[in-house]
């Protein structure tokens, strides 16, 4: 590896460790053993290095998505077992990788001020979207057209972010899939059941 994969790969890795607003350019120096002026030569700025290396994170999280897909059982079945399976996995797959998702709402929150940042995370989105429609429903993301990406796409990805923020805050009140179908159930169908039926 060159200085700039060794960059990279230490920025990940400072930024699984201390998070994202924590993470100063000494430590990814420290961390990849490289020199402090390559930063600017390899990427211009550390804030620069840091985006790179959050969406390079985010990217592994979304590989091991793929993986997950590809040993799936559940990719036949009906559309309440594919969302069940794939929530599950979804919560599985946070939990594990729960400090690259902490890093990500910290920079989701310094978005606001980071042009650049705000820019990086828009042109996420709809691959993200894609990937999360072949999470939930049991297919290829990259075969998910455009208006499925902007509706299930949409409502995968508020989901997800919901319980990306309940898991950082108190992972016991994170809904698994029963609930979720549940709650589902009762809001398409007008309300919650009838305790004296």
């Amino acid at each position: 590896m060159g200085h700039r994969e060794d960059l990279l790969a230490g920025a990940k890795r400072c930024l699984l460790e201390k998070g994202w607003s924590r993470t100063t350019a000494r430590d990814i120096v420290a961390a990849s053993g490289a020199n402090l002026a390559s930063i600017g030569y390899h990427y211009g700025s550390k804030d620069t290095l840091m985006r790179e290396a959050l969406f390079a994170a985010m990217s592994d999280w979304a590989d091991e998505v793929q993986a997950s897909l590809a040993q799936d059982a559940t990719a036949d079945g009906e559309v309440t077992e594919r969302f069940a399976s794939g929530w599950s996995r979804a919560l599985e797959l946070v939990g594990k990788h729960q400090a690259m998702w902490r890093a990500q709402l910290e920079a989701v929150m310094q978005a606001e001020h980071d042009p650049a940042l705000r820019e990086a995370f828009d042109r996420a989105q709809p691959e993200a979207r894609q990937a999360l429609v072949g999470l939930f429903h049991g297919i290829d993301g990259r075969e998910v057209d455009e208006e499925t990406t902007r509706v299930l796409g949409s409502f995968s990805m508020t989901l997800v972010s919901g319980m990306v923020v309940q898991q950082a805050l108190n992972p016991g009140l994170t809904p698994d899939a029963r609930d979720l179908i549940e709650a589902m159930r009762r809001i398409l169908g007008g309300g919650p059941p009838d305790p004296s039926a």
